[in-house]
């Protein structure tokens, strides 16, 4: 089973979602794919995931989760020992620099990350990890071109894990398609690089 994580103002029709879908359907994979619509709380967020994840043995479960769903991602593979691949994750959500630096906060999407931030900001602490019981659970895609989130963070936190830095690109990871075989491999679907 895959289980999708959306990020932040996202939704089950984003590009990656929706194209890890299609290839699961091209491959004819009996991989059960679950890409919910999560509430904004991240304590609800990660109940949702884990009411799923309890459904299954965790050596079949993996996480695949973008941005503020990769958080969630990070966490939940802790708790529940299974695998995740993390893109473009959010390492410390309750304090992103380039957010915080940006003189013009009226920007809408950026006050509606700050309001959430501050309503919200126990339950994200809540779900940080400091360091992973098994390395070897992860797969991180960072993009050097992320406008939002400061690849070399995502590098450091998750060392030891598997790890794709990817040269540009940017926080959405538009270039996806270039590495989901790579993903669907390590989530165990049996691939076109087998």
């Amino acid at each position: 089973m895959i289980l999708y994580l959306h990020g932040f103002q996202s939704s089950p029709l984003s590009f990656k979602a929706q194209l890890i879908a299609r290839e699961l359907d091209a491959l004819g994979s009996d991989c059960r794919y679950i890409c919910p619509q999560l509430p904004l709380s991240p304590a609800k967020s990660v109940e949702m995931a884990i009411n799923e994840i309890e459904k299954h043995p965790p050596d079949s479960v993996a996480l695949i989760g973008s941005s503020l769903g990769g958080y969630y991602a990070g966490w939940l593979a802790e708790q529940c020992h299974c695998r995740a691949v993390l893109l473009n994750p959010v390492i410390d959500p309750w304090k992103i620099k380039i957010l915080d630096d940006m003189p013009d906060k009226s920007d809408l999407k950026v006050r509606e990350w700050l309001d959430f931030r501050k309503k919200y900001e126990k339950e994200l602490k809540a779900l940080r990890i400091t360091r992973l019981t098994d390395p070897a659970r992860y797969l991180l895609l960072a993009a050097k071109g992320d406008e939002l989130l400061d690849w070399q963070l995502m590098q450091s936190h998750y060392r030891g894990a598997n790890q794709i830095i990817i040269d540009g690109s940017d926080h959405g990871l538009s270039v996806f398609s270039q590495y989901l075989d790579e993903v669907l491999l390590f989530c165990g679907v049996k691939n076109r690089m087998e």
